[in-house]
């Protein structure tokens, strides 16, 4: 009687790892068959140079050196699933332009961007975020703007200001650190690559993930 016991409990971890194996499948070919982004626009680096993108990590870093001398580093990483994006037919209120609920993109970008002098330890920091707008392109907007003084210290004290709300700002000049970025190389077709390449690369990282799974499952020991 035991051993008729262990014979089902082995079958049914047979069917059950079966049926695992059969849904791992069925997903790898479905996201193997799907082109997500193919109608949107690619975009371009412009005059950035890529720092780091490493396959196993969520980030990407960028560079440049202005014609003035400026360096200008861009770090980005998707940020949460949007709410309106996570619920369908949600009504929202959202940035102007920006369009939600096609599904292309759930997650907006994350956007880190420096900009330091040469010859200075300072640094101008601002806090983006990318969004898709419109049937095939993108925009960002600015949360934070940041003046970091040089610090003889490893690490700036929180007590330091660090400037008002961006939203605080007087409108027009919110829209002249808009257009300084934008002289930085911040441009529409950069924010479309950020926005496709980090999608992108989050579904090869999930593609690869249920190929993992797969073959443990399938593992014999």
């Amino acid at each position: 009687m035991r051993k008729l016991s262990t014979i089902l409990r082995k079958a049914k971890k047979a069917v059950q790892d079966f049926d695992l194996v059969e849904a791992l499948q069925s997903e790898i070919t479905h996201e193997l068959s799907s082109n997500h982004f193919q109608d949107f626009e690619s975009g371009a680096l412009g005059n950035f140079v890529v720092e780091w993108d490493s396959s196993q990590s969520q980030d990407v870093v960028l560079r440049r050196k202005c014609k003035t001398g400026e360096e200008v580093a861009v770090s980005a990483l998707l940020g949460p699933v949007s709410l309106e994006s996570a619920v369908s037919g949600l009504s929202a209120p959202v940035p102007s332009g920006r369009e939600t609920g096609d599904g292309m993109f759930p997650r907006d970008v994350l956007m880190k961007i420096c900009v330091k002098k040469p010859g200075l330890r300072s640094v101008l920091q601002f806090d983006c975020e990318i969004y898709k707008k419109g049937s095939n392109g993108s925009g960002f907007n600015i949360n934070n703007a940041y003046y970091l003084q040089s610090s003889v210290g490893p690490v700036i004290s929180s007590s330091v200001y660090r400037g008002p709300i961006f939203s605080d700002l007087e409108p027009r000049l919110q829209d002249a650190f808009k257009d300084y970025l934008v002289s930085k190389g911040i441009g529409e077709s950069l924010t479309n690559f950020l926005l496709l390449h980090l999608h992108e690369k989050e579904h090869g990282q999930y593609v690869n993930w249920l190929k993992e799974l797969k073959s443990f499952v399938t593992d014999v020991e």
